[in-house]
């Protein structure tokens, strides 16, 4: 039987348009973001577990859960 290989899946940021309004902070359950030079989110992808709440509560959509390179 073959196995399949999942891909790990992380949040990624689009930082021309993040606002730094702190939302995905508040509900990121491995603290994986900071707001950066008070400017843009900032994900840990050691930390990431790319569960996507981040990516619901931003306001500017600007989150997107996809498969992360190995």
């Amino acid at each position: 039987m073959e196995k399949k290989i999942r891909k790990k899946k992380k949040a990624f940021v689009s930082t021309d348009d993040c606002v730094a309004c702190g939302c995905c902070l508040k509900v990121c359950p491995r603290n994986a973001i900071e707001i950066w030079k008070g400017i843009m989110a900032k994900i840990d992808m050691n930390a990431c577990i790319g569960c996507g709440k981040c990516a619901k509560e931003c306001p500017a959509s600007v989150i997107e859960i996809r498969e992360a390179e190995a």
